[in-house]
Protein backbone atom coordinates (compact mmCIF):
# COMPACT_ATOMS: atom_id res chain seq x y z
CA UNK A 1 0.00 0.00 0.00
CA UNK A 2 1.67 3.12 -1.09
CA UNK A 3 2.08 5.73 2.35
CA UNK A 4 1.65 8.97 3.23
CA UNK A 5 4.65 10.17 2.29
CA UNK A 6 5.25 8.51 -0.92
CA UNK A 7 1.89 9.95 -2.11
CA UNK A 8 3.42 13.89 -1.21
CA UNK A 9 6.28 12.98 -2.85
CA UNK A 10 4.56 11.75 -6.26
CA UNK A 11 1.85 14.75 -5.70
CA UNK A 12 5.66 17.24 -5.57
CA UNK A 13 6.78 16.23 -8.83
CA UNK A 14 3.51 16.26 -10.61
CA UNK A 15 3.18 19.78 -9.85
CA UNK A 16 6.14 21.19 -11.17
CA UNK A 17 4.79 19.74 -14.54
CA UNK A 18 4.31 23.15 -16.64
CA UNK A 19 1.37 20.73 -17.99
CA UNK A 20 -0.33 20.68 -14.22
CA UNK A 21 -3.07 23.37 -13.50
CA UNK A 22 -5.77 23.26 -10.42
CA UNK A 23 -4.96 19.57 -9.94
CA UNK A 24 -5.35 18.25 -13.11
CA UNK A 25 -3.17 17.95 -16.17
CA UNK A 26 -3.83 19.98 -19.40
CA UNK A 27 -3.32 19.81 -23.24
CA UNK A 28 -1.39 22.75 -24.90
CA UNK A 29 -3.01 24.66 -26.41
CA UNK A 30 -5.90 23.24 -24.44
CA UNK A 31 -9.18 21.61 -26.02
CA UNK A 32 -12.74 21.20 -24.62
CA UNK A 33 -12.96 18.11 -22.71
CA UNK A 34 -16.63 15.81 -22.99
CA UNK A 35 -18.95 16.88 -20.68
CA UNK A 36 -22.20 15.13 -19.13
CA UNK A 37 -24.85 16.51 -22.14
CA UNK A 38 -22.10 15.31 -24.56
CA UNK A 39 -21.34 11.76 -22.44
CA UNK A 40 -25.07 10.90 -22.84
CA UNK A 41 -25.03 12.09 -26.27
CA UNK A 42 -22.66 9.03 -26.70
CA UNK A 43 -24.35 7.28 -24.51
CA UNK A 44 -27.46 7.42 -26.68
CA UNK A 45 -25.70 6.66 -29.65
CA UNK A 46 -24.31 3.33 -28.42
CA UNK A 47 -28.08 2.14 -28.16
CA UNK A 48 -29.79 4.03 -31.03
CA UNK A 49 -27.36 3.83 -34.21
CA UNK A 50 -27.11 0.94 -36.61
CA UNK A 51 -23.52 -0.75 -36.19
CA UNK A 52 -22.12 -3.02 -38.93
CA UNK A 53 -19.31 -5.26 -38.97
CA UNK A 54 -17.84 -4.35 -35.24
CA UNK A 55 -15.87 -7.77 -35.48
CA UNK A 56 -14.03 -10.06 -37.74
CA UNK A 57 -16.10 -12.77 -39.39
CA UNK A 58 -13.37 -15.00 -39.36
CA UNK A 59 -10.77 -15.86 -37.31
CA UNK A 60 -7.69 -13.34 -36.80
CA UNK A 61 -4.50 -14.79 -38.37
CA UNK A 62 -1.87 -14.58 -35.34
CA UNK A 63 2.16 -14.91 -35.83
CA UNK A 64 2.42 -16.90 -32.10
CA UNK A 65 5.69 -16.93 -30.66
CA UNK A 66 7.38 -18.56 -27.61
CA UNK A 67 10.76 -17.14 -25.59
CA UNK A 68 12.29 -19.74 -27.84
CA UNK A 69 11.43 -18.25 -31.10
CA UNK A 70 11.96 -14.86 -29.41
CA UNK A 71 15.92 -15.97 -28.92
CA UNK A 72 16.33 -16.76 -32.58
CA UNK A 73 16.00 -12.92 -33.92
CA UNK A 74 19.36 -11.70 -33.81
CA UNK A 75 20.46 -9.48 -31.02
CA UNK A 76 22.18 -7.20 -33.99
CA UNK A 77 19.21 -5.38 -35.22
CA UNK A 78 16.27 -3.72 -33.67
CA UNK A 79 12.91 -6.12 -34.11
CA UNK A 80 9.29 -5.15 -34.05
CA UNK A 81 6.51 -7.23 -32.94
CA UNK A 82 3.07 -5.99 -33.33
CA UNK A 83 1.31 -7.86 -30.19
CA UNK A 84 -2.33 -6.63 -31.51
CA UNK A 85 -3.97 -2.66 -31.02
CA UNK A 86 -1.38 -0.37 -29.69
CA UNK A 87 1.06 -3.69 -27.69
CA UNK A 88 4.32 -4.12 -28.86
CA UNK A 89 6.83 -5.90 -28.01
CA UNK A 90 10.55 -4.64 -29.53
CA UNK A 91 13.83 -6.55 -29.26
CA UNK A 92 16.37 -4.11 -29.10
CA UNK A 93 19.87 -5.40 -29.98
CA UNK A 94 19.43 -8.36 -27.66
CA UNK A 95 17.06 -6.93 -24.99
CA UNK A 96 13.25 -7.15 -24.83
CA UNK A 97 11.22 -4.22 -24.08
CA UNK A 98 7.45 -3.74 -23.78
CA UNK A 99 5.21 -0.86 -25.32
CA UNK A 100 1.65 -0.46 -23.80
CA UNK A 101 1.31 -4.64 -22.90
CA UNK A 102 -2.65 -4.84 -22.84
CA UNK A 103 -3.01 -9.15 -22.91
CA UNK A 104 -6.18 -9.18 -21.11
CA UNK A 105 -9.26 -10.22 -22.46
CA UNK A 106 -11.13 -7.07 -21.71
CA UNK A 107 -9.98 -3.73 -22.39
CA UNK A 108 -12.14 -2.82 -19.31
CA UNK A 109 -11.92 -2.41 -15.16
CA UNK A 110 -14.65 -5.76 -15.69
CA UNK A 111 -13.80 -8.88 -16.52
CA UNK A 112 -17.25 -9.93 -17.53
CA UNK A 113 -18.35 -6.95 -19.56
CA UNK A 114 -16.35 -4.52 -21.91
CA UNK A 115 -14.43 -4.58 -25.19
CA UNK A 116 -13.29 -7.93 -26.09
CA UNK A 117 -10.19 -9.30 -28.03
CA UNK A 118 -10.67 -10.41 -31.30
CA UNK A 119 -8.00 -12.56 -31.01
CA UNK A 120 -5.10 -13.92 -28.70
CA UNK A 121 -1.83 -12.34 -27.93
CA UNK A 122 1.36 -13.77 -29.94
CA UNK A 123 2.82 -14.34 -26.98
CA UNK A 124 1.72 -15.43 -23.38
CA UNK A 125 2.91 -13.59 -20.65
CA UNK A 126 4.32 -16.71 -18.48
CA UNK A 127 6.16 -17.14 -21.68
CA UNK A 128 7.70 -13.80 -22.37
CA UNK A 129 11.66 -13.52 -21.88
CA UNK A 130 12.78 -11.33 -18.91
CA UNK A 131 12.44 -7.53 -19.95
CA UNK A 132 14.65 -4.37 -20.17
CA UNK A 133 11.76 -1.85 -19.75
CA UNK A 134 8.31 -1.31 -20.19
CA UNK A 135 6.89 2.18 -21.37
CA UNK A 136 3.76 3.31 -20.90
CA UNK A 137 1.57 5.87 -23.13
CA UNK A 138 -0.93 6.63 -20.63
CA UNK A 139 -3.66 5.26 -17.72
CA UNK A 140 -6.61 4.04 -20.49
CA UNK A 141 -7.55 0.49 -19.62
CA UNK A 142 -6.69 -0.56 -23.46
CA UNK A 143 -2.55 1.01 -23.14
CA UNK A 144 -2.44 -0.15 -19.39
CA UNK A 145 -3.57 -3.45 -17.70
CA UNK A 146 -3.30 -3.61 -13.93
CA UNK A 147 -3.59 -7.82 -14.73
CA UNK A 148 -0.68 -7.68 -16.94
CA UNK A 149 1.52 -5.30 -15.30
CA UNK A 150 1.08 -7.69 -11.69
CA UNK A 151 2.85 -10.49 -13.84
CA UNK A 152 5.03 -8.56 -15.83
CA UNK A 153 6.75 -6.14 -12.13
CA UNK A 154 8.74 -9.54 -11.69
CA UNK A 155 10.33 -9.99 -14.69
CA UNK A 156 11.35 -5.90 -15.63
CA UNK A 157 14.06 -4.18 -14.57
CA UNK A 158 12.06 -0.91 -15.26
CA UNK A 159 8.70 0.64 -15.62
CA UNK A 160 8.95 3.93 -17.75
CA UNK A 161 5.47 5.56 -16.92
CA UNK A 162 3.73 9.49 -17.75
CA UNK A 163 4.08 11.57 -14.47
CA UNK A 164 0.94 10.57 -11.74
CA UNK A 165 0.97 6.66 -13.21
CA UNK A 166 3.89 5.47 -10.71
CA UNK A 167 1.36 5.85 -7.89
CA UNK A 168 -0.89 3.14 -9.55
CA UNK A 169 1.90 0.75 -10.17
CA UNK A 170 3.03 1.02 -6.56
CA UNK A 171 -0.56 0.57 -5.38
CA UNK A 172 -0.52 -2.66 -7.67
CA UNK A 173 2.44 -3.67 -5.21
CA UNK A 174 5.44 -2.59 -8.46
CA UNK A 175 8.28 -1.85 -6.47
CA UNK A 176 8.82 1.94 -6.69
CA UNK A 177 12.47 1.88 -7.41
CA UNK A 178 11.58 0.22 -10.51
CA UNK A 179 9.42 2.71 -12.06
CA UNK A 180 10.39 6.38 -12.97
CA UNK A 181 7.74 9.04 -14.25
CA UNK A 182 8.36 11.31 -16.76
CA UNK A 183 6.93 14.77 -17.88
CA UNK A 184 7.33 16.26 -21.49
CA UNK A 185 9.98 16.11 -23.07
CA UNK A 186 12.43 14.18 -20.76
CA UNK A 187 15.11 12.07 -22.15
CA UNK A 188 16.71 9.14 -20.37
CA UNK A 189 19.06 6.42 -21.87
CA UNK A 190 18.71 2.69 -21.51
CA UNK A 191 22.23 1.78 -22.44
CA UNK A 192 23.10 3.07 -25.33
CA UNK A 193 19.86 3.85 -26.56
CA UNK A 194 17.78 7.17 -25.83
CA UNK A 195 13.94 7.46 -24.87
CA UNK A 196 12.35 10.60 -24.84
CA UNK A 197 8.43 11.23 -23.91
CA UNK A 198 6.52 13.66 -25.98
CA UNK A 199 3.34 15.55 -26.20
CA UNK A 200 0.34 14.21 -27.37
CA UNK A 201 -3.45 15.94 -27.32
CA UNK A 202 -5.40 13.21 -25.12
CA UNK A 203 -6.88 12.80 -21.83
CA UNK A 204 -6.52 10.11 -18.66
CA UNK A 205 -8.41 8.57 -16.37
CA UNK A 206 -9.35 4.92 -15.24
CA UNK A 207 -12.99 6.14 -12.90
CA UNK A 208 -15.31 8.61 -12.64
CA UNK A 209 -13.13 10.50 -10.51
CA UNK A 210 -9.75 10.81 -11.58
CA UNK A 211 -9.94 12.50 -14.81
CA UNK A 212 -6.89 13.82 -16.16
CA UNK A 213 -4.87 13.13 -12.75
CA UNK A 214 -1.80 11.79 -14.62
CA UNK A 215 -0.23 12.88 -17.79
CA UNK A 216 -0.38 11.52 -21.18
CA UNK A 217 2.32 11.20 -24.01
CA UNK A 218 3.84 9.77 -26.66
CA UNK A 219 7.72 7.65 -27.11
CA UNK A 220 10.77 8.48 -29.11
CA UNK A 221 13.41 5.60 -29.11
CA UNK A 222 16.64 6.15 -30.96
CA UNK A 223 19.67 3.95 -31.05
CA UNK A 224 22.64 4.68 -32.22
CA UNK A 225 21.41 3.24 -35.22
CA UNK A 226 17.14 3.24 -35.53
CA UNK A 227 14.76 6.12 -34.64
CA UNK A 228 11.28 4.89 -33.82
CA UNK A 229 8.37 6.93 -32.67
CA UNK A 230 5.38 5.31 -30.67
CA UNK A 231 2.38 7.85 -30.42
CA UNK A 232 0.23 6.50 -27.75
CA UNK A 233 -3.09 8.10 -28.62
CA UNK A 234 -3.59 11.63 -29.77
CA UNK A 235 -5.98 14.16 -31.42
CA UNK A 236 -3.67 15.80 -34.92
CA UNK A 237 -1.71 18.94 -33.36
CA UNK A 238 1.36 20.81 -34.19
CA UNK A 239 2.98 18.82 -31.28
CA UNK A 240 4.10 16.40 -34.70
CA UNK A 241 5.91 18.89 -36.60
CA UNK A 242 7.86 20.06 -33.04
CA UNK A 243 8.76 16.15 -32.58
CA UNK A 244 9.79 15.59 -36.00
CA UNK A 245 11.85 18.93 -35.68
CA UNK A 246 13.59 17.48 -32.55
CA UNK A 247 14.08 14.30 -33.05
CA UNK A 248 12.97 13.39 -36.68
CA UNK A 249 13.69 11.45 -38.94
CA UNK A 250 12.26 8.12 -37.97
CA UNK A 251 12.61 5.15 -39.43
CA UNK A 252 9.60 3.54 -38.52
CA UNK A 253 6.74 5.39 -36.83
CA UNK A 254 4.07 3.45 -34.84
CA UNK A 255 0.55 5.57 -35.62
CA UNK A 256 -2.51 5.31 -33.87
CA UNK A 257 -5.43 4.55 -36.45
CA UNK A 258 -8.12 3.69 -35.16
CA UNK A 259 -10.98 4.45 -32.46
CA UNK A 260 -12.19 8.08 -34.24
CA UNK A 261 -15.33 9.38 -34.52
CA UNK A 262 -16.64 12.79 -34.80
CA UNK A 263 -17.79 12.83 -31.44
CA UNK A 264 -14.31 12.69 -29.95
CA UNK A 265 -12.55 14.23 -32.93
CA UNK A 266 -9.90 16.54 -30.77
CA UNK A 267 -8.61 13.18 -28.84
CA UNK A 268 -8.38 10.52 -31.65
CA UNK A 269 -6.91 11.00 -35.37
CA UNK A 270 -9.07 10.11 -38.40
CA UNK A 271 -6.99 8.12 -40.58
CA UNK A 272 -5.91 10.93 -42.97
CA UNK A 273 -4.72 12.69 -40.05
CA UNK A 274 -2.47 9.71 -38.76
CA UNK A 275 -0.83 10.29 -42.04
CA UNK A 276 -0.63 13.83 -41.91
CA UNK A 277 0.94 13.69 -38.59
CA UNK A 278 3.51 10.71 -39.70
CA UNK A 279 4.33 13.27 -42.63
CA UNK A 280 5.26 16.00 -39.75
CA UNK A 281 7.48 13.69 -37.95
CA UNK A 282 9.33 13.34 -40.95
CA UNK A 283 8.86 9.43 -41.05
CA UNK A 284 10.32 7.13 -43.63
CA UNK A 285 7.84 4.31 -43.21
CA UNK A 286 4.33 4.08 -41.28
CA UNK A 287 3.03 1.28 -38.91
CA UNK A 288 -0.73 1.94 -38.27
CA UNK A 289 -1.71 0.40 -34.60
CA UNK A 290 -4.49 1.17 -32.08
CA UNK A 291 -6.92 -1.33 -34.66
CA UNK A 292 -7.20 -4.81 -35.27
CA UNK A 293 -8.16 -5.95 -31.54
CA UNK A 294 -10.71 -4.42 -29.71
CA UNK A 295 -13.75 -2.74 -30.86
CA UNK A 296 -13.60 0.71 -29.25
CA UNK A 297 -15.82 3.10 -31.66
CA UNK A 298 -18.62 3.17 -34.15
CA UNK A 299 -16.62 2.44 -37.40
CA UNK A 300 -16.48 -0.74 -38.84
CA UNK A 301 -13.41 -2.78 -37.08
CA UNK A 302 -11.46 -2.71 -40.47
CA UNK A 303 -12.35 0.81 -41.95
CA UNK A 304 -9.52 2.26 -40.41
CA UNK A 305 -6.83 -0.18 -42.60
CA UNK A 306 -8.80 0.38 -45.73
CA UNK A 307 -8.80 4.11 -45.17
CA UNK A 308 -5.54 4.35 -44.79
CA UNK A 309 -4.10 2.77 -47.26
CA UNK A 310 -6.52 4.95 -49.47
CA UNK A 311 -4.99 8.34 -47.90
CA UNK A 312 -1.21 6.61 -47.97
CA UNK A 313 -1.56 6.31 -51.81
CA UNK A 314 -2.74 9.66 -52.01
CA UNK A 315 0.15 11.02 -49.90
CA UNK A 316 2.41 8.56 -51.25
CA UNK A 317 3.41 7.45 -47.59
CA UNK A 318 4.95 4.06 -47.37
CA UNK A 319 2.85 1.61 -44.39
CA UNK A 320 3.92 -1.52 -43.16
CA UNK A 321 0.64 -3.40 -42.03
CA UNK A 322 2.44 -7.22 -40.52
CA UNK A 323 0.40 -9.71 -39.58
CA UNK A 324 -0.26 -9.64 -35.60
CA UNK A 325 2.85 -11.12 -33.99
CA UNK A 326 4.55 -10.74 -37.20
CA UNK A 327 8.42 -9.97 -36.97
CA UNK A 328 9.53 -6.90 -39.07
CA UNK A 329 13.13 -4.81 -38.36
CA UNK A 330 13.69 -1.11 -38.49
CA UNK A 331 15.71 -1.56 -41.90
CA UNK A 332 13.74 -4.56 -43.38
CA UNK A 333 11.51 -4.76 -46.59
CA UNK A 334 8.11 -3.18 -45.85
CA UNK A 335 5.22 -5.44 -45.66
CA UNK A 336 2.37 -4.87 -47.30
CA UNK A 337 0.11 -7.67 -46.21
CA UNK A 338 -4.26 -7.00 -46.51
CA UNK A 339 -4.51 -9.88 -44.03
CA UNK A 340 -7.56 -8.21 -42.36
CA UNK A 341 -9.19 -8.48 -46.59
CA UNK A 342 -9.44 -11.95 -45.68
CA UNK A 343 -11.90 -11.92 -42.36
CA UNK A 344 -13.37 -9.15 -43.05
Amino acid sequence: MISTLDAKVDLAVTETSAQFKKGKFHNTPEIKMAGTSEMLGIIKRYITEKRVDIAPKKAIPVTTHSKASLALLSDNELHIVRLGHSSILLKVYGDYWLIDPVFSERASPFSFMGPKRFHAPPISLNELPDLKAVLISHNHYDHLDKASIKILMDKTQMFYVPLGVKSDLVKWQVPKIKVQEFDWWQETHINNTLIAFTPTQHFSGRGLTDGNKTLWGSWVIKTQHDSLYFSGDSGYFDGFKKIGERYGPFDITMIETGAYDRDWADVHMTPEQSIQAHLDLKGKVMMPVHNGTFDLAFHAWYDPFEKVIEKAKINNVQLTTPVIGQVITSKSDVIENFWWQEVM
